[in-house]
């Protein structure tokens, strides 16, 4: 099976291509950040606030245009809280929309698969009435927590692969 890695932490220490985006933009308090925690992993945590009309926490990576037809599945190698997120793919990183599949995290490593056929597309939460993914190509990837509640999260991230 054919592998392509769209980013390994233990491989690329850098965080450079990596945006944090919060609640903040709309006004909301939510707070969340990304480092590289002392085992080499990405480490995405914070505190979700539903003050003042908020409640997300995102992190994306702006990848180079990807083609990626050979694979059917986005892998991600993480360790979670046990709480549900939210996985966010863009075909054109000016595409206001994106496609996103919901993931449950559960307390120990473990391989999260998404099937690209899967994903379907939405805007500021809202499911669109578009075609789902083309499965054809790709320029930005993403993790959101917004569950409509109050809550502290952290998710660890080894890696995210295409298959």
């Amino acid at each position: 099976m054919s592998r392509f890695v769209l980013f390994n932490f233990h491989q690329k220490a850098s965080l450079e291509s990596w945006t944090v985006v919060n609640d903040q933009v709309m006004g909301g308090r939510s707070v969340g950040s990304l480092s590289v925690n002392t085992a080499g992993h990405g480490f995405f945590s914070g505190t979700v606030s539903l003050e003042n009309n908020g409640g997300f926490s995102l992190v994306r990576l702006d990848c180079p245009t990807t083609s990626i037809e050979a694979y059917t599945e986005v892998v991600l190698r993480l360790k979670g809280d046990g709480k549900r997120y939210q996985f966010r793919l863009k075909e054109r990183n000016t595409d206001p929309h994106s496609f996103v599949s919901y993931f449950q995290t559960s307390k120990r490593w473990e391989d999260i698969r998404i099937p690209l056929d899967t994903l379907y597309p939405v805007f500021r939460g809202q499911k669109l009435s578009m075609p789902p993914f083309s499965g054809t190509y790709l320029e930005e990837i993403g993790i959101l927590i917004g569950n409509k509640c109050r809550e502290d999260f952290a998710l660890e991230i080894d890696a995210i692969l295409l298959e």
